[in-house]
């Protein structure tokens, strides 16, 4: 197992994992043997016989070491990762590369004590490598599957089989009839979906490159690569999904939308595609939409005590304007649907118009734009206002009329709720004036606004305490003192999280409360620096400050809301 398995031998006998007894029958058993290391014969005589397993091995000197111990059943290492180490050299050295971050190479190896292997290798490729260990067993198995020419069809197969047991199937346009000749691709395309949507997957992305296919999951906002089919399958595969979507496989030069319906669990799954050609072929990425998953409820939003009170204030109002702003992919429809969800009661009438509509909610009017027929949101808030409702959300404001509607549906006694692209709750305000709405009506309608972006929270099952350096706290602008009684978190990986440490998503907030002083403000026409000071004074917390909150607290890390905020200073 280790280059040196006499301390192997020794060390597992410390640990009382064998006895004196087992070790020396062990030898006696090897004695005789011509060829090869008495002490690795004995230690896999130990292991043969059943004395002791290579993953209770591997697990005591993963402790021992202060090393992590890797789940390969699941791992699909990229083929660049594979290039950079032979087949040959990862048999030899019982190594496998894993994942790239940067110029750090993670890997997984059998022997803790084999330095000098991981140091020739490291100086060779020219990277940094961060080893994890494996059981030996575990490992060689994972080298054979993972440089195996049949690596994908297997892989996905074994997935196919297991989805199908759920009764997840992928309902098929008319005139999807397929060729018999065809039923690998078809298999494979239903098996990529299935296993996007197992693995929890908000998006497919399909790309093609000059010499290769790839394919990458987005889970929990990042982009993983999974072994993609050979590069002969790409125009197969494609043809495939836009036959799903209903779009035409003739067309090749310009980008094209559609959509392909699934179901499994007895839910259904929507799938919103998108085509666009490129140099060595058609990308597409399909947006996985759970139209009856989100049952998220205002704290799995990701809000403390204090701001969840104010944010359920403010969306509990009779009339107004509330606001969710941010980027695309930040959360904001899902806290606009948790939002909803909390405020729909039997006695209050809730129409949305939405381009698409996400998610089906039960007790609530919601309508689909289409423009082709002159449905549009303006259009859909006209007829919507007939309709007599008590609240009314909007899926996003873009230009002049549709924000001067809602402002009027707001006055006369409606709560609107919509999304604006903006970088901060403040830039709402000066967003809806630059639109063309007059500061009065701003002022007059607007109750508040959340800006938000989402981070990625610490694994619940292998979370571990950890204390930042000093140097880590001053780059997002905290001190010691801030985390003195806190417990910030890192996960260490599991087979949960992937190996990666994080497991779901949670938002970071900036919520405006538009009191008196604010009002008169954006009444006079007030610029936004001076707006912002204003309502840092009456008690807003930027998204920066909600970040340093919730890395205190161990829901998230500190590298997470670095890469999600902006120092204040910037804003």
């Amino acid at each position: 197992m280790t280059t040196a398995d006499d301390f192997v031998i020794q060390f597992i006998q410390d640990k009382a994992l064998v006895t004196a007894g087992d070790v020396a029958e062990a030898r006696a058993a090897v004695a005789a043997t011509p060829d090869g290391n008495p002490d690795t014969l004995a230690l896999a005589n130990l292991v043969e016989n059943g004395k002791v397993t290579w993953a209770k091995i591997t697990e005591a000197l993963g402790i021992e070491f202060d090393m992590e111990v890797v789940d390969l059943s699941q791992v699909s290492p990229a083929d660049e990762l594979l290039k950079l180490i032979s087949r040959d050299q990862a048999e030899r050295s019982n190594i496998l590369p894993l994942q790239m971050d940067g110029v750090e190479l993670l890997v997984a190896i059998a022997d803790p004590l084999d330095t000098e292997s991981l140091d020739s290798l490291a100086r060779v490729l020219k990277l940094t490598l961060n080893p994890k260990l494996a059981p030996p067993d575990e490992l060689r198995t994972a080298i054979a599957r993972c440089y195996s020419g049949g690596q994908v069809s297997v892989s996905y197969e074994e997935v196919f089989g297991k989805a199908s047991e759920d009764g997840l199937s992928v309902e098929l346009p008319q005139g999807g009839e397929a060729k018999e000749d065809d039923a690998p691709i078809i298999r494979y395309v239903n098996s990529l979906i299935v296993d996007a949507i197992r693995r929890k997957a908000s998006d497919i992305h399909l790309e093609p490159l000059e010499k290769r296919f790839r394919v990458r999951f987005r889970i929990d906002g990042v982009l993983q690569e999974m072994k993609g089919p050979p590069k002969r399958l790409q125009a197969s595969v494609i043809s495939r999904l836009k036959l799903m979507a209903e779009v035409s496989l003739a067309e090749k030069r310009i980008p094209q939308d559609g959509r392909i319906q699934a179901r499994t669990g007895g839910r259904d799954i929507d799938l919103r595609v998108s085509v666009l050609p490129t140099v060595y072929g058609e990308s597409i990425v399909m947006r996985i939409l759970d139209k009856e998953g989100l049952k998220l409820g205002l704290p799995e939003l990701g809000f403390f005590a204090d701001d969840q009170a104010k944010f359920q204030g403010l969306i509990s109002g009779s009339d107004g304007v509330f606001l969710v702003t941010g980027p695309t992919g930040s959360g904001k429809s899902t806290t606009l649907y948790s939002a909803l969800n909390y405020i729909n009661k039997p006695d209050r009438k809730i129409i949305t118009v939405e381009d698409p509509v996400e998610y089906q909610m039960g007790g609530i009017n919601q309508v689909q734009v289409k423009r082709d027929v002159g449905m549009t949101f303006a259009a859909a808030l006209r007829a919507m206002l007939r309709q007599a409702p008590n609240i009314i959300m909007i899926g996003e404001i873009r230009d002049f009329e549709t924000a001067e509607i809602s402002i009027n549906a707001a006055l006369t006694g409606h709560m609107v709720f919509s999304t604006l692209h903006t970088n901060d709750s403040v830039s709402a305000v000066t967003r809806l004036v630059d639109i063309g709405v007059k500061p009065f009506l701003v002022s007059a309608a607007l109750r508040g606004a959340l800006a938000q972006r989402l981070v990625r929270r610490v694994c619940q099952s292998c979370a571990q305490p950890y204390k930042p350096t000093a140097k880590e706290l001053y780059t997002i602008g905290m001190t010691e003192q801030d985390i003195a009684g806190a417990t910030p978190m890192k996960g260490a990986g599991c087979a949960k999280c992937g190996e990666r440490g994080y497991k779901g998503r949670r938002g970071v907030f900036e919520l405006l409360v538009i009191t008196e002083e604010i009002q008169e403000m954006i009444y006079a026409g007030a610029n936004l620096v001076d707006l912002r000071r204003k309502a840092r004074e009456a008690g807003m917390r930027t998204m920066r400050e909600d970040g340093q909150r919730k890395v205190a607290s161990g829901m998230t890390t500190i590298e997470e809301v670095m890469g999600a905020t902006v120092a204040d200073d910037v804003i």
